[in-house]
């Protein structure tokens, strides 16, 4: 219970001005997840299932768990995460235990977004796994996925760095049918992420965003938080001896 207590509430306060240069991702991803969790009389009334599946992909780094928190938080759902790697119970059948459960509080909580991280751990392809371990958590991942009805009103958001890797048969129709490609922000949106990370920092005159955007070309969202972190600990070693001299 405490684990989707926690699991509920850790998406912390995120919207999406707290993700930059993602405009055009923003608006694909509201369609295909606040729609059908807002409105899902309209699907019913166009005799259409509503999107239940969406799978994030891109770079380590460009955002993707920071973009389903905000989604989540935009379209007041209940956000139950699933780690990958840490779902991977040790005894038998474990880990297929804690994915139903997972999926059943959900829809005891709806609406809902199932966020599942690293999914490449927990549903790699089958054919190219020896255990039978992985091979059930996928069957069940599908099993689950092909038992949201239209009125439990839960869609699920997947992200992966090696969207190759996963099991043909969740991308499916019906199941991550809609993939988001999350690249690597182009100048514009650098500047965008550079204004977020700086916010609350007392920057000196000198600081010129614009020209750190254009200076930064490859860096993904990841690497401009931690440049700004750099930047304050670099303020804060500046200080330590007047502090030391205080204390």
């Amino acid at each position: 219970r405490e684990e989707f207590e926690e699991a509920r509430g850790s998406r912390a306060d995120v919207n999406y001005d707290d993700v930059g240069g993602m405009g055009e991702t923003i608006k694909q991803l509201r369609e295909m997840v606040e729609l059908p969790l807002r409105y899902p009389e309209l699907f019913t009334r166009l005799g259409v299932d509503p999107p239940r599946g969406v799978l994030l992909h891109g770079p380590p780094g460009t955002g993707k768990t920071r973009l389903a928190r905000a989604v989540a938080n935009e379209s007041e759902a209940n956000f139950f995460t699933i780690n990958g790697p840490e779902i991977m119970g040790s005894a038998y059948g474990e880990s297929e235990r804690r994915l139903r459960e997972v999926f059943e509080e959900a829809g005891k909580a709806s609406p809902s977004i199932v966020f599942i991280d690293e999914i490449d751990s927990i549903a790699p392809k089958r054919s190219g796994v020896p255990g039978e371990a992985e091979k059930r958590l996928v069957a069940q991942l599908l099993t689950l996925m092909d038992g949201l009805g239209a009125h439990q009103n839960i869609v699920v958001i997947a992200a992966t760095n090696r969207p190759d890797a996963i099991d043909e048969a969740l991308r499916r129709p019906g199941r991550f049918d809609r993939e988001i490609v999350i690249g690597v922000p182009d100048e514009g949106g650098r500047r965008e992420i550079l204004g977020i990370h700086t916010r609350g920092m007392p920057l000196a005159e000198g600081v010129d965003l614009g020209e750190l955007a254009r200076t930064t070309h490859g860096f993904v969202g990841a690497d401009i938080a931690a440049l700004a972190r750099e930047a304050a600990m670099d303020a804060v070693r500046r200080i330590m001896p007047q502090l030391d001299l205080e204390a």
